[in-house]
């Protein structure tokens, strides 16, 4: 690499640095959509995968790490296959799930609730785990969608560095969208392993996000019916 292109990549690292020490463990959303850059499917995964391993290797050997151990020589791979195939799937559009609507046959206008789905996430300041409950309620504008496809929109949507702010956003206006009705509510309720497993350290707090939007948004009763299904016990 020439001089002024090493120069230019070391000035690029500074600065990142500074911005991220200057921005501390503030909670940060720059946009409602994932930033990714134009180019970022032009490689296919089993090349990403490739790359994604001999690069987490590099970061286990500057830790020190002994990769001929047993337990460590196969987890550069199992890391870079986790991120591709699994908790950052999200990313790439193609495993966006299909939301296949139905004519609302049973005339059922009352709004549906489907409460505590299981998310997992990672949030995008320091690659650590977000997990906990989603609740979505919708009311028909004569079509329905199958029950898995919430939770599949969820997790599509989780699977991928996040803020939470935005991820509750991303899964409201897709549900408005595939449906085809404006009255869609979302309300997340997560623990940021960011927030308990370093930083403050803190383990009792959890963070709640919500979407409104339609009916929900308009008329407070529709809104405070949506809050005491989500509060029932089972």
């Amino acid at each position: 690499m020439k001089q002024k292109e090493t120069l230019l990549n070391t000035m690029g690292i500074n600065i990142a640095r500074a911005t991220a020490e200057d921005i501390g463990d503030e909670h940060v959303g720059t946009s409602l959509e994932t930033p990714l850059r134009e180019d970022a499917f032009e490689m296919d995964d089993e090349l990403k995968i490739e790359l994604i391993e001999k690069h987490f290797r590099e970061i286990m050997n500057i830790m020190g790490l002994d990769l001929t151990d047993d337990s460590l020589k196969g987890t550069p791979h199992r890391v870079a296959k986790m991120y591709i195939k699994e908790v950052f799937s999200g990313l790439n559009p193609l495993n966006k799930p299909v939301a296949k609507l139905f004519d609302n046959k049973y005339k059922y206008n009352e709004m549906l609730v489907e409460k505590n789905i299981t998310f997992f996430s990672h949030c995008e300041h320091h690659f650590v785990p977000i997990h906990g409950k989603a609740h979505v309620a919708y009311i028909s504008n004569g079509s329905v969608i199958g029950l898995s496809k919430i939770n599949r929109i969820v997790q599509y949507f989780s699977q991928r560095p996040q803020v939470q702010e935005r991820l509750t956003m991303q899964i409201g206006n897709e549900l408005v969208e595939a449906l085809g009705t404006e009255d869609v509510a979302v309300i997340m309720d997560a623990d940021h392993m960011c927030v308990s497993s370093r930083g403050v350290k803190d383990t009792t707090s959890s963070t709640l996000t919500s979407f409104y939007s339609g009916k929900f948004e308009q008329d407070e009763q529709t809104r405070n019916e949506f809050l005491k299904y989500i509060s029932l016990e089972r």
